[in-house]
């Protein structure tokens, strides 16, 4: 083989290792392991065998942070990582991103809070760093909220009706939610004892309805906001299951 030949056999070389590269952004070597782990953790909560025992419910932590958080218009996870810690109205303190997420499993997932440090714990909070990468680090001294946050709705003059409701659920979310909120292969239950617990962030009728208006019906997103109040309010004036504050929920911190 002479040199032309070899040259121009590196140079392939190294052009289809730039290409591999480029078609995969993930940090290299065990880094990269870990935040691909945290992807999958959120696209498979339920069922995946490190997070299904702490979930009580068939819910995926993409079921409302879509495309595994990389909407940026559906309570994004990009940039979340940059306002931690923060300060938590919610828990009265100053939380880290790990007990963000581990709370979550206890209302959303209406299950049990993973230990920090745990292997659950560090991947997903390395997944939502790594979305975060190109964010500067700004804390929130006032809510746990990142720079794509859900934006809240004004609330609508006219009060939000059941009635308009009900028939706005069948008409824009039965086919994939079923008649009885319990959830199809295209859609998760948006209530009963298999969706989130009542201390989850949805189940407040104006954090729904900001939700619905960005997110629902997938692709199209083209509800009205006395729409979207009127499906959040008859959505939510179902049963689902209480929230129980656990003993170990909120983080311990050395006085």
């Amino acid at each position: 083989m002479n040199t032309a030949t070899i040259a121009g056999s590196l140079l392939m070389a190294l052009i289809s290792q730039s290409r591999v590269q480029a078609q995969d952004p993930y940090p290299p070597g065990e880094l990269g392991k870990t935040v691909r782990l945290g992807e999958t953790l959120v696209r498979e909560t339920n069922t995946h065998p490190l997070t299904k025992p702490y979930v009580g419910n068939v819910l995926q932590c993409t079921s409302c942070h879509l495309d595994a958080g990389r909407d940026l218009k559906a309570a994004s996870f990009i940039g979340v990582a940059s306002v931690y810690p923060a300060y938590s109205p919610r828990e009265s303190a100053v939380i880290t991103l790990e007990d963000r997420i581990l709370n979550c499993f206890i209302r959303s997932q209406n299950g049990k809070r993973p230990p920090n440090g745990s292997q659950v714990s560090v991947a997903i909070a390395a997944y939502i760093t790594w979305l975060s990468k190109d964010v500067p680090i700004q804390m929130n001294p006032k809510a746990p909220l990142g720079p794509n946050s859900l934006r809240p709705l004004k609330e609508p003059a006219v009060r939000p009706d059941l009635a308009r409701g009900k028939s706005l659920y069948a008409d824009r979310c039965s086919a994939c939610h079923s008649d009885d909120g319990s959830g199809s292969d295209d859609g998760p239950p948006v209530w009963g004892h298999n969706s989130f617990n009542d201390g989850a962030g949805l189940s407040k009728v104006p954090k729904m309805a900001s939700w619905l208006k960005v997110a629902m019906p997938p692709g199209e997103a083209d509800l009205k906001i006395q729409e979207a109040f009127d499906i959040a309010a008859f959505v939510n004036s179902h049963d689902r299951p209480r929230f129980q504050q656990p003993i170990n929920a909120k983080p311990q911190r050395n006085k």
